[in-house]
């Protein structure tokens, strides 16, 4: 599975020119899902995401979790996050799960963040989404875990 984690003073996610999910402070989560990933690496990956201690405390340094700050988790399903640009210029996705299994883990990766606490927002699976978002920092991370299935 993998992560782009963005730390955003705002973030919404439209389809067909509406809003489908929105947050104010908080993080961005463009989460990618390939075969071997299951519920363990989600919850493994939203605890992390969740505590990972990427806000600006009083002195200026990053020591603040989402869960300090009480800020809000936005989390977009991207399977491009699975694309290999190594070969030719067109990318593969054949390291990229299945639609059915892909949905599974994204929903269950939101209803992790929600049960610890964070409100949780999403976009639509398998929609073309228009993410628009802006970086506070910037603040940007990339999170690998990898699944137990094979």
């Amino acid at each position: 599975m993998r992560a782009v984690i963005q730390r955003v003073s705002r973030a919404e996610v439209r389809v067909d020119g509406q809003v489908v999910g929105s947050i104010g402070r908080g993080v961005l989560t463009l989460l990618g899902v390939t075969h071997s990933d299951d519920d363990r690496a989600v919850e493994k990956m939203m605890e992390k995401i969740l505590k990972l201690r990427i806000f600006e405390d009083d002195a200026g340094k990053m020591n603040r979790s989402l869960q300090d700050i009480s800020g809000e988790h936005l989390i977009v399903s991207q399977f491009t996050l699975y694309g290999d640009l190594m070969k030719g210029n067109r990318p593969s996705f054949i390291d990229a799960a299945s639609a059915d299994h892909a949905r599974r883990i994204y929903e269950h990766a939101l209803a992790v963040s929600a049960s610890l606490g964070v409100p949780t927002r999403s976009g639509q699976f398998q929609a073309d989404m228009q993410v628009e978002l802006v970086n506070d920092g910037p603040a940007t991370f990339i999170l690998e875990i990898e699944g137990a299935e094979k």
